[in-house]
Parts: structure tokens; C-alpha cells; sequence
């Protein structure tokens, strides 16, 4: 499905997407595999889930960064709104220093 069907998707389908998932049976599509080629040689495999599983995990994750996010350390860096790896380097160097 492209980004493109998707609104029309979800308008016929929203109420047993939403039902699947305050039960709990809703179970995420198998990702596409893909393999993307490496600069020094060889691939990697890189796994895309579906347009409704990432509209999903998207609506979860706005809600639930703003709930969890508050009690998170500090110097947490990984996968961190407003954070970014470079941040975990300059916060390793200044400890070093």
C-alpha cells in the first residue's frame, strides 16, 4: 500500500484496526526485506514495515514519549527526542575532560 491509499484504507478499515488493538490480538504485517548496499562492499538488510504498522507505531509513539520521556535520564542519548548521538560524544568528552 503506498502513502497515497492510505487515508481511504484507514477510513475502511479503522474499526477493526482499532478493535485489534485495545484487545490485543492486533499483530504488525511482516516487514519487507531489502537489502541495501554497504560503501566499503557487501549489503545489509534493512526491514520496512508496512504504511498502517508505521502510522501505528507513529500514534504510540506520540503519545507515549511525552508520558515516559520526563523519567528518562539525562544522559540518555539513545533513540531520544531532541537528542542525537553527536550529543553523546561531546557529553563523553566534557566526562573526560
Amino acid at each position: 500500500m503506498t502513502l497515497k491509499d492510505l487515508r481511504q484504507y484507514v477510513k475502511e478499515n479503522w474499526a477493526s484496526i482499532k478493535e485489534a488493538l485495545l484487545k490485543g490480538t492486533y499483530k504488525p504485517s511482516p516487514v519487507r526485506r531489502v537489502e541495501i548496499p554497504k560503501p566499503a562492499g557487501g549489503t545489509r538488510q534493512l526491514g520496512i514495515p508496512t504504511v498502517i504498522d508505521r502510522l501505528i507505531q507513529q500514534a504510540l509513539n506520540q503519545v507515549l514519549t511525552p508520558i515516559f520521556d520526563p523519567d528518562f535520564s539525562p544522559y540518555s542519548y539513545g533513540f531520544r527526542p531532541g537528542k542525537r548521538g553527536h550529543d553523546a560524544v561531546r557529553q563523553a568528552r566534557e566526562y573526560i575532560q
